[in-house]
């Protein structure tokens, strides 16, 4: 029917831009996980906390990482669905993922 098209397009268009937020998320963790990256890059270092020092920043670049890792399973499951509702063969689904990709990137 015409409105489970335009449901459909609607849904690919906001995974689409949700794939596109979620790259850009990566990119800020990183750059928050080599900010708190300690200057010296000994395993002692990044396991143990320094002498005296039991700042907020010890093992802070650890849970960057792991936040990293979770986007990145989010981001290849949204990008293997838009792949494979593009597979669909359905110019209006894969007009909606393109338009999604372009908004996403946009915002």
């Amino acid at each position: 029917s015409r409105a489970g098209m335009v449901l459909s397009v609607l849904v690919i268009l906001l995974l689409s831009m949700l794939y596109e937020a979620i790259k850009v998320g990566k990119a800020v963790l990183l750059r928050w996980a080599l900010l708190a990256l300690p200057r010296s890059l000994s395993r002692e270092s990044l396991v143990e906390p320094e002498e005296g020092g039991t700042g907020p920043a010890q093992g802070r670049w650890f849970r960057y990482h792991v936040g990293q890792t979770l986007f990145h399973m989010v981001q290849v499951v949204l990008g293997y669905m838009v792949m494979l509702a593009v597979m669909s063969y359905n110019a209006w689904i894969f007009l909606g993922a393109i338009a999604g990709s372009t908004l996403g990137y946009f915002m």
